[in-house]
């Protein structure tokens, strides 16, 4: 049912993850909403995707939406 596509879907998803995990603590740390949904869904969405190039745009997205973003 889920199959890896390459060794990069894995890499990028392991990248992603840990910078998500990075907001996921900092959002903790500071109460801070943003950072804190972002860390979450930057650590599940990996699991649902299997194409390359979308898995970076999502995640690129997602890691600027904090910048961006302010609450």
């Amino acid at each position: 049912m889920f199959e890896l596509g390459s060794t990069a879907v894995l890499m990028w998803g392991l990248l992603f993850g840990a910078i998500g995990v990075g907001f996921c603590l900092y959002g903790k740390k500071q109460r801070a909403v943003v950072p804190l949904c972002v860390g979450v869904a930057l650590c599940i969405v990996p699991y649902f995707i299997a194409n390359v190039y979308v898995l970076v745009a999502i995640g690129v997205t997602l890691t600027a939406i904090p910048y961006f973003v302010r609450v």
